[in-house]
C-alpha cells in the first residue's frame, strides 16, 4: 500500500479580492444587527422610557394596576415604594417599579 498525499495550494496567479470577501462576510452581520436593533431593542427602550414617564407622574389619589394584577388607588408616594389602599383602611406597600399601569388619574 502506497499513500498519497495531495497539498491543497492555492492557484497560480492567486485571488486579489482577499480584502474585499472580508468586507462581504461582514454584511450579513450588519444587518442582523440592523434588524435586531429595529425589531427588539428600539421598542424595548421606547415602552421603557414610557414606563419611566408613567412612574414618575404618578401622585397621591391614581388608580393604577400593579404588575401582579393588585388594583389599589395610591395613598401615598415615598421614594421607590408606593402605598397602596385595595380596600377600604387596607394598605399595601409596592416598589414603585411594580406599578404597570394607570386606570384613573386624579
Amino acid at each position: 500500500m502506497l499513500g498519497l498525499a495531495f497539498a491543497m495550494a492555492a492557484p497560480p496567479g492567486g485571488t486579489g479580492g482577499g480584502s474585499q470577501s472580508a468586507l462581504l462576510n461582514l454584511v450579513p452581520l450588519v444587518l442582523m444587527f440592523a434588524i435586531f436593533y429595529f425589531l427588539l431593542i428600539r421598542p424595548q427602550q421606547k415602552k421603557a422610557k414610557e414606563h419611566r414617564a408613567l412612574l414618575d407622574s404618578l401622585k397621591k389619589g391614581d388608580q393604577v394596576i400593579t404588575a401582579g394584577g393588585m388594583h389599589g388607588k395610591v395613598t401615598s408616594l415615598e421614594g421607590d415604594v408606593v402605598t397602596l389602599e385595595i380596600s377600604t383602611g387596607v394598605n399595601v406597600k409596592f416598589n414603585k417599579g411594580h406599578v404597570a399601569s394607570v386606570v384613573k388619574k386624579s
